[in-house]
């Protein structure tokens, strides 16, 4: 379908491809050096407009937000607010104080009070229109544009469509280190000290630098060499330099060597002054001192071109840097945090790029050896310093002070200077002092290519060995010079010179050991190689005795011998270890052409011509590349351009044999080692681009090579990747490689400035030099490396030559800029015969390929990336530099290269990515196929740009239905991965919108004018049926809408296929497709090509399927209500919530399925709802309005269900900062151990803990820095709120449009209340201040137009609006209260006006603030009593209704809210008082009694508190009381035979229940308006709350009530035949038994304890006793703790004391302005007659009422006494109601006292010694270890008061007191049963001991013997008057009169009988 035709402007745009797709750009090449002698260079990039959305540009996006104020950021002034606490604390006012009954005051106060400012025009009558127009200007005024600005991106490890830009090629540094070297000061100065700095690594044992070579001899020291140096070059005078360290270890050392004037002596001799004296001594030694100079001064002048070693040192590099070092020095060293770019070697990682700068003062040198100056002996001098007991400490030290600076380099330092000399940018002043850089010599290979011209050789001489030689040859020096001839003219100035001397010299000359025949040598010369080498260049050697004493005609110096290294061998540089011989005379002519290794005729030779002199010569060349594959590939490509025959190493190669040995190079290019192809790999890339697209003729044949440079193309790439696979980005790519094709790639003759094609290897010949240049050919060849940007300034001949003649191809990258700009390239001639050889390199590229094969094929196919970018940069330079951009598409490129890409790209996906099964590929399989097919997608991607754009869509349709035919066969997610892999990069095209073809037909037809208007107005003819298609077509994937918006179409039908509940398999890709659509409409909000609102309609179009693709999977969207609502734990709210959202049960009963789905995780549901309100704020709302049109009720209701979810979605969720910041301390700190060191890559362990963490905190976006500033938290908090505000501000948007929709089609009433519902859930929310009042705007028009709806229909929802409204009634923030307020007044004054009364509203106000005050935590009273006063003031100006009852009743209404309001002030100041707070909650609980609903409501509330404290037992007390209430008006509303008759059916499970019957006067009968009408009281009510009063028993562990609760439910269910509801209760009542006898033995209660208080300041608890509740197991001393704690910090800690004793307490021995508590531990109390009934422990632990506790006391006072005089006082407590009861504690109404004198305590004792023996004996199973705890406690010798104590006290004598008779004998009687007992644990235990424990027996059974016997006496011994009366009865009754011995038999018996029922 072709654009309709639309008049320029934004939407014009939208639809047309912009001309300039393409931009080349070409970046001047970044040189570092200041001179530069080859032409400046430049890279070509190529650029495409299209940047993703990146965090920076979000942080731009987000400049300028308003802040928006959230009533949970408003923290009133909390000093303030708790000052007024305390005070009301401290006033403490009776609970009774104002009895509910004030009116008077109550209105005086509210009368007094300030109204909110009223909304204009509120009462004013307008038409609903008028109403939506204004409120719809208001809402879309000033609304934030980009929503995507406000929401984070999602966090991906990187985004897969994003290819980062590779690095530019620069050269390589490692960690750079600066050293300054400061000052050297010996003891004695006496002559000048030479010194040199390199860096060691002992453990590799390798010089790992060059030298750097200082001096700091002072300027009259210096004076003393004056005949020997000229004038010194500024360079020489460095004393800073900069090392650079690839590899940082702990190995390395920076070792320091001394030398000094050659003189006579050996080096100890010469070293002795400078330990002899000292600088103390200078006076005193003035003499000796004048005399050293003098001699000195004398060998500086003989000797002064001669040095000899001297001392040497070495500093520990990593202990400086670490601060560990033993060195003195004057700075502190301070380790900062380890540098980012570590190095590790070995298994220790070191970091020099950030450690405090040290100064390092050295004061111990240690003197040279002579014998021991070999490199082998310093590393083991180095290897043994790090030993703690090294052998140089036992040396005798030369002291000096030598001090250095050691810093990290810093990151442009000035005047510094190459290796090379050159001088460093910035560089202001060519007269300042410079700081060398040193090079490195990495102990390991480094990986980068040459980008600067380096050509430098190293020659280190090492050894000599003259013994056999004859003659005098002692103190030897070896000469070295670089010869470019024979002639001693011919030495050349390329040595480096040393410190203090001129730039280069001819010669150096080593340091000489004296006296001996076979020196070792240290020396380094340094040598700058020419650039150009011939066969005559070689370096010479001359060996010389130098004669130190002056003696007569001996010359100073005696050459002894000579040799010399050629530089070339065969064309080749020469390097290596040479073992040379020495020859004793000078050598002959054209000796330099041959090795010395020749034996030259008549020639003496050292020691029979073997080997005697060492030297090692080193190159650093980014001309010779040492490889001998490179050299002769490179030599042979050079060779194409010359005349034959050609001479390679010792090949002559002649014209015909050159094609097969060109091949055969090519090949072999496979051998040579991977660093130097490394380093010339650009050279070698372009040599191999350039064969094959220009194929030499040789002999005048075209030969091809193109196949074999493809192979050997191919193969280099795959060794690159393979050895080098630290180097790549997130999609493989080789760095090396793609920096390869991003700046340095171009196509050979495609340069704008290269004089012309024909001479391309002639690229750097300027156009004003003369062409002869280009014929000086040499015979030998080098290769040099075509980034030459540092040959020395002076353009002499040898370097025009060899860039002219041997430049190499250099056509790759480097834009001439000498060249002649005056004639266009393309003009100059010859360029035309040219082309015939050669061809395009993408085409050829594409060919070879193609017809490539086997290993080559694969290798390519691994690698595809490299060759796709190649293949698409060489398009876009062809058509760029031919003019072609411009030409269409369809003729751009020939047929055949069509054809060859469809073979290559059908190929790939048909072979590659779908042929082998995904799901049995190894990981490195995958890895490629992964690899292959984002290669690919980038392909295709960048084609988008070049190419006919149907023809590149024709592969993405091919691949998209081969893969979709293989998921068809399998459900696979690794192929469905790749899928959207390859589509979101092909997505991520810039102009991907535009492909798209977004102003299609698809949207509604215009009307006739063609007008961009009315494109999109709404339009007469949306009535047809054809356009009722088109719409429904829009917002679904349908055919028509997949082939008009193709990409779009795709990314859609992904996203519903990976989300659909039946693809089990694609569970894991729910992230991953929706990062994708979340990506691109993220990059559409920010792109500025979109930003008018009308082009972004028009985008959003694209996205209108997505609507009901996100309806469709609902169900398993992450469930974001289910986090609990804003109010806090409103408990019938959050039961309502959970009703009222679908649940996850809900969702499977929709989804069909019965198992838990695999939902999309929190991140993944968010992003998609953000997508969603994207899609819905930028569609337009006309067509929006259409399709709900269409849209049947159930899909709507699906609809507002969503934006329910997006509701809870998008709430703000910080609440204030402080806390945010208090949480991340507390969360730092419980993941500190974790985050030390986790296995896992993240800091956070596994993916499981990353989602814990951002749902505790709240905080997902990019929180991975826990420690954000306070800035970023308020940046954070802003941010977040716009979001919240934005997101709901779209769904008012939404509602409004359904609401529209609702009032045009009529027949939607029904979705209504599911409006209200997201309305008022998100009022429930957190919610900004801008927002409420919009959505209060709205829920007025919404009540306006619908108000039964309200009042007849939905009568829960008028609840929860009046709970709402009323709520933020009490904001903080006024114009939230203005609007609230506004809203409660009208909504009462339309409930009046539908029925002259709003008994509704009163109620559920009255009901709502009930509930509000009860469980709000941060309510504030004073705000509502001002919206209180609003409504009143709105009530006195409302004219309209002034004559009816309303005002009156607003005025009642408000007094009665005042009220209450007033009554839970008081709460408020007991808030931190749980048991007060409670008291309060049941008094205003016990004031509701007449109406039931608010009853009801404040049960509830002290539900939801007992349960927030865990106090399940009695949270279930309140459920039961409230069921118990429900019940009582259910029966009188419907008498029903299975529901509970009221109260009296819950006695059984609480006796307390009886409180709720409904059988006072003023009973309201449930029949009136209003009243009973809460959801509760229903049959679902009850049957609602007795099954959580279920389960809070349940949680209580009080097993035996859940059955009692389900006795009363049962009936219920089965009424109503519910059988599922019955085998749930069956299944949990199985449960609960089953509980009981699990736990037997095992459950615990309450623990109660007595509290008193006493003292005024206690107010209305004063004098009051209480017993409270504990949880099981509390001990006195915590419940004490408690309240002592609480108590204290309410009137201040010394005002507090708590009464230790149990006994009475007398006020008036108090102090009066104390407060005391009495605490006492109490036990609950049966009477006998009570225990038949109490028989297991939940028995005795159910309904308690009576407790008892006991005190010992004296009659002289004290509490303990001995066992005659210790009385014991009972005290038994009645309770006013059953525990457990609805609270925790109740007031004791009855207290009585019992007295037991000491014999009855004696008897009590015994009683429960014998008890214990019998439970001890009888337990199953058997305790060992307790029977013996009680046996050792009754018979063991050693118990104190033990029995034979109170026997002997109370049984000894009888006793004269008549009275006491009975209690004697009692006591007899015990003392009888306890023996008894005590016998039967002594056999129990015979029988559980073991052998060892025998003896133990057998002492106890001795103990139990003794006490036997002692007892017997006293056990006997009766009581005669004690039989007598019965003998005397019995003898009456008794007509056999028995004896009396019988009788008393019988007595005892029945005395025992009585006894162990006692």
């Amino acid at each position: 379908t072709h654009p309709p035709i639309i008049e320029s402007g934004p939407l014009r745009d939208l639809i047309e491809f912009p001309p300039d797709d393409i931009e080349v750009v070409c970046t001047p090449r970044e040189c570092r050096t200041v001179g530069q002698a080859v032409p400046e260079e430049g890279y070509h990039k190529l650029g495409t407009g299209f940047n993703p959305n990146t965090l920076d540009k979000q942080k731009e996006r987000q400049k300028g937000l308003p802040k928006q104020v959230f009533e949970a950021d408003e923290m009133p002034d909390v000093s303030a607010f708790h000052d007024d606490q305390d005070d009301l604390k401290r006033r403490s006012m009776s609970i009774d104080d104002t009895p509910r009954g004030s009116w008077a005051c109550s209105i005086f106060d509210l009368k007094n009070s300030v109204p909110d400012a009223l909304l204009p025009h509120l009462l004013d009558r307008a038409p609903n229109e008028e109403i939506d127009r204004h409120n719809e200007e208001h809402r879309k005024s000033n609304r934030h544009r980009e929503l995507f600005a406000l929401h984070p991106a999602l966090e991906e490890e990187e985004p897969i469509e994003r290819h980062c830009v590779p690095d530019v090629p620069k050269e390589h540094f490692g960690q750079r280190l600066l050293v300054k070297c400061l000052s050297l000061k010996f003891e004695i100065e006496i002559e000048p000290i030479f010194a040199s700095l390199a860096l060691y690594d002992v453990k590799e044992k390798k010089k790992i630098s060059e030298n750097f070579l200082f001096d700091l001899n002072s300027e009259q020291t210096k004076g003393m060499l004056r005949s020997h140096i000229q004038t010194a070059a500024i360079s020489t005078l460095a004393r800073s330099a900069i090392f650079s360290i690839t590899y940082p270890s702990q190995d390395v050392f920076l070792v320091i060597q001394l030398e000094k004037v050659l003189q006579q002596g050996d080096i100890g001799e010469c070293a002795e002054p400078y330990m002899v004296f000292k600088e103390s001594d200078t006076a005193k030694n003035k003499e000796k001192l004048d005399k050293l100079r003098s001699q000195s001064e004398q060998f500086c002048t003989r000797l002064g071109r001669y040095r000899m070693p001297f001392a040497w040192t070495a500093i520990h590099l990593m202990n400086i840097v670490n601060s560990a070092g033993s060195l003195e020095r004057d700075t502190e060293l301070e380790i900062g945090l380890p540098g980012q770019n570590r190095t590790t070697s070995g298994d220790e990682s070191c970091s020099l790029s950030s450690f405090r700068p040290a100064t390092l003062t050295v004061t111990n040198f240690f003197k040279q050896e002579g014998d021991r100056l070999s490199d082998e002996d310093l590393y083991k001098f180095l290897a043994d310093m790090r030993r703690p007991s090294s052998v140089l400490r036992r040396l005798r030290p030369i002291t000096a002070q030598l001090k250095i600076d050691i810093s990290p380099a810093p990151e442009n330092p000035h005047y510094c200077l190459t290796p090379d000399l050159q001088q460093v940018k910035p560089y202001p002043d060519s007269r300042v002092r410079p700081t060398r850089e040193i090079l490195e010599f990495p102990p390991r290979d480094v990986y980068v290519p040459n980008t600067t011209y380096r050509n430098l050789l190293y020659v280190n001489p090492h050894s000599l060995n003259f013994a056999n030689r004859q003659g005098s040859a002692r103190n030897i020096t070896v000469k070295v010079q670089f010869m470019n001839g024979e002639d001693p003219n011919n030495a050349m100035p390329v040595i480096f010179g040393k410190s203090s001397c001129a730039d280069y010299a001819k010669e150096a000359y080593t340091a000489v050991v004296y006296h001996n025949r076979s020196p070792d040598f240290h020396d380094e010369v340094k040598i700058k190689l020419p650039a150009s080498l011939t066969d005559h260049h070689h370096i010479l050697f001359t060996f010389y005795h130098v004669s130190c004493q002056q003696k007569q005609n001996t010359p100073l110096e005696t050459p002894v011998g000579y040799t010399w290294i050629p530089m070339l061998q065969n064309g080749r540089l020469r390097t290596g270890n040479f073992c040379l011989p020495v020859s004793l005379e000078k050598p002959p002519q054209s000796y330099s052409v041959l090795s010395p290794d020749v034996p030259l005729p008549g020639m003496k030779w050292v020691d029979n011509h073997r080997g005697v002199f060492n030297v090692e010569v080193t190159s650093v060349s980014t001309v010779h590349t040492q490889d001998q594959y490179l050299d002769k590939f490179f030599a042979l490509v050079h060779a194409l351009d010359h005349m034959f025959p050609v001479r390679i190493g010792d090949m002559r190669i002649m014209e015909n044999n050159l094609e097969e040995e060109l091949k055969s190079s090519i090949a072999a290019l496979n051998s040579s080692q991977l660093e130097p192809i490394v380093r010339f790999l650009h050279l070698l890339l372009d040599k191999l681009v350039l064969l094959m697209v220009r194929p030499p003729v040789i002999s005048g044949q075209i030969v091809n090579l193109g196949q074999a440079s493809f192979e050997v193309m191919a193969s280099i790439v795959n060794r690159l990747h393979k050895y080098l696979d630290t180097r790549q980005d997130m999609h493989g790519r080789n760095s090396l490689l793609s920096s390869y094709i991003y700046y340095v790639f171009r196509l050979p003759n495609m340069d704008p400035n290269s004089p012309s094609p024909v001479h391309y290897a002639t690229m750097a010949r300027s156009a004003q030099r003369p062409a002869s240049l280009n014929l000086n050919r040499s015979r030998s060849l080098s290769n040099s490396n075509p980034d030459i940007s540092g040959t020395p300034t002076s353009p002499d001949d040898e370097v025009r030559s060899i860039i002219g003649s041997k430049g190499l191809d250099r056509s790759n990258s480097w834009v001439h800029t000498m060249g002649c700009k005056s004639t266009p390239w393309r003009s100059s001639p010859g360029s035309a015969s040219d082309t015939d050889t050669m061809q395009l390199f993408h085409e050829e590229l594409a060919l070879q390929w193609v017809v490539s094969s086997g290993i080559v094929r694969e290798g390519a196919l691994q690698q595809a990336w490299f060759f796709f970018e190649l293949m698409v940069k060489s398009v876009i330079h062809h058509l760029y530099f031919t003019d072609r951009l411009e030409s269409p598409r369809k003729n751009r490129f020939p047929e055949r290269f069509m054809d060859d890409i469809t073979a290559l790209v059908s190929t790939i996906v048909g072979v590659k990515i779908l042929h082998p099964d995904p799901v049995f590929l190894s990981n490195q399989d995958l890895e490629l196929v992964e690899r292959l097919n984002t290669s690919l997608a980038f392909f295709l991607n960048d084609l988008l740009s070049v190419m006919d754009r149907g023809f590149v869509f024709s592969f993405i349709k091919t691949y998209w239905k081969q893969v979709s035919t293989k998921l068809y066969m399998l459900q696979n997610p690794t192929l469905e991965s790749l899928r959207l892999d390859f589509l979101r990069i092909v997505c991520s095209h810039e102009h991907y919108v535009t492909l798209n073809l977004p102003c299609s037909l698809l949207t509604p037809p215009a009307s006739p004018s063609p007008s961009v208007s009315s494109a999109t107005s709404q339009s007469s003819g949306f009535s047809t049926h054809a356009q009722d298609q088109k719409i429904a077509n829009m917002f679904e994937l349908s055919v028509p809408f997949r082939e008009q918006h193709y990409l779009a179409g795709l990314v859609l039908t992904e996203l519903a296929v990976i989300l659909d509940p039946e693809a089990e398999a694609m569970f894991g890709l729910h992230k991953k497709v929706v990062s994708v659509v979340h990506n691109l409409l993220s990059s559409h909000d920010s792109d500025p090509r979109y930003a008018d609102p009308e082009v972004k309609a028009r985008v959003a179009m694209l996205y209108l399927p997505l609507i009901g693709i996100i309806m469709d999977t609902l169900p398993q969207l992450h469930d974001f209500t289910a986090q609990g609502s804003a109010d806090g734990a409103v408990w019938d709210e959050s039961v309502e919530d959970g009703n009222s959202m679908i649940s996850q049960t809900v969702a499977m009963a929709i989804a069909g399925t019965s198992t838990p789905m695999s939902r999309p995780s929190t991140e993944s549901s968010r992003s998609l709802l953000i997508c969603l309100l994207w899609v819905l704020k930028n569609a337009d709302d006309c067509v929006l309005q259409k399709w709900f049109t269409d849209l049947s009720v159930f899909q709507l209701n699906r609809l507002l269900d969503m934006l329910y979810l997006c509701v809870s979605c998008f709430e703000y969720k910080v609440t204030s900062h402080l806390e945010h910041r208090k949480s991340m301390r507390v969360f730092k700190e419980a993941l500190s151990l974790k985050v030390e060191r986790s296995p896992s890559g993240s800091a956070f362990g596994s993916q499981e803990n990353l989602r814990w963490r951002k749902d505790m905190t709240h905080w997902r976006q990019h929180s991975e820095r826990m420690d954000k500033t306070r800035a970023e938290l308020e940046h954070e908090a802003l941010i977040d709120g716009n979001l919240a505000t934005e997101a709901n501000l779209i769904i008012l948007d939404t509602l409004e449009i359904i609401i529209q929709t609702v009032s045009v089609t009529e027949s939607k009433e029904s979705i209504l209340g599911g409006m209200l519902k997201v309305l008022l859930h998100s009022m429930a929310c957190n919610q900004s201040a801008l927002y409420l009042q919009h959505c209060f705007a709205t829920q007025r028009a919404l009540v306006s137009k619908f108000p039964e709806l309200l009042f007849e229909e939905e009568t829960e929802q008028c609840a929860d609006l009046c709970l709402r409204l009323l709520r933020n009634c009490s904001s903080s923030i006024g114009t939230i209260r203005s609007h609230a307020s506004a809203s409660l007044y009208l909504l009462m004054r339309q409930n009046f006006e539908i029925g002259n009364n709003f008994a509704r509203v009163k109620m559920q106000a009255t009901m709502s603030l009930s509930s509000l005050v009860g469980t709000s935590q941060n309510f504030n009273e004073e705000f509502l009593r001002r919206s209180l006063k609003t409504i009143l003031t709105y009530g006195e100006e409302d004219l309209e209704l002034r004559e009816t009852t309303f005002p009156d009743q607003v005025q009642d209404l408000v007094f009665n809210l005042h009220m209450i309001l007033s009554d839970t002030v008081k709460m408020k100041e007991h808030q931190e008082d749980p048991e007060m707070l409670i008291d309060l909650m049941y008094r205003i609980a016990k004031g509701y009694q007449t109406s039931p609903d608010l009853r009801l409501t404040w049960m509830q509330n002290m539900a939801g508190k007992h349960s927030e404290r865990t106090n399940h037992a009695e949270a279930a007390q309140c459920l039961v009381h409230s069921a118990a209430l429900v019940a009582e008006y259910l029966s009188m509303l419907e008498d029903r035979k299975y529901l509970p008759v009221g109260c009296v059916t819950f006695q059984n499970v609480s006796s307390n229940v009886l409180e709720e019957s409904a059988v006072s006067d003023d009973v309201v009968s449930p029949d009136e308006e209003g009243i009973c009408s809460g959801k509760y009281f229903t049959e679902a009510g009850l049957v609602g709350l007795l099954d959580q009063a279920a389960s809070s028993f349940s949680l209580a562990g009080m097993y035996e009530a859940v059955n009692e609760v389900y006795k009363v439910l049962i009936p219920i269910h089965e009424a109503n035949r519910d059988a599922k509801k019955l085998a749930t209760i069956h299944g949990k009542l199985q449960e609960a038994f089953g509980k009981i006898v699990h736990q037997d033995g095992k459950r615990m209660f309450g623990t109660y304890f007595r509290v008193g208080f006493y003292g005024s300041k206690f107010g209305d608890l004063d004098e009051q006793e209480f017993v409270y509740k504990e949880p099981a197991i509390t001990k006195l001393a915590e419940i004490s703790h408690r309240l002592e704690g609480f108590y204290g910090e309410r009137y201040g800690e010394d005002q507090v004391e708590v009464i230790k004793d149990s006994n009475p307490v007398d006020k008036c021995k108090l102090d009066p302005n104390k407060a005391y508590v009495q605490i006492t531990y109490v036990e609950p109390y049966f009477d006998t007659y009570e225990m038949k009934d109490r028989i297991t422990y939940f028995d005795k632990n159910y309904n308690l009422r009576r407790f008892v506790y006991c005190t010992p006391f004296t009659l002289d006072g004290r509490a303990h006494g001995d066992l005659h005089d210790q009385f014991k006082r009972k005290t038994i407590l009645t309770t006013s109601h059953a525990f457990p009861y609805i609270k925790t504690r109740i007031n004791i109404i009855h207290k009585e006292e019992v007295s037991s004198m000491p014999i009855e305590v004696a008897i009590e004792d015994m009683q429960k010694k014998t008890q214990e023996l019998a439970f001890a004996t009888h337990q199953d199973p058997s305790d060992a270890k307790m029977l013996q705890m009680v046996l050792q406690g009754s018979v063991g010798t050693t118990v104190n008061q033990g029995p034979l104590e109170v026997a002997q006290v109370f049984l000894s004598e009888i006793p004269s007191d008549p009275k006491l008779y009975r209690h004697h004998n009692k006591l007899r009687l015990c003392f009888k049963d306890f023996t008894k007992r005590c016998e039967d644990a002594l056999r129990k235990n015979k029988s559980l001991i073991g052998p060892d424990q025998k003896e133990y027996q057998r002492e106890l059974e001795r103990n139990y013997h003794h006490l036997k016997e002692a007892l017997q006496p006293l056990i006997c011994r009766k009581i005669p008057q004690l039989y007598k009366p019965m003998l005397q009865v019995n003898s009456h009754r008794s007509p056999r009169g028995p004896s009396s011995v019988e009788h008393t038999h019988t007595d005892e018996s029945v005395l025992r009988i009585l006894y162990s029922v006692a």
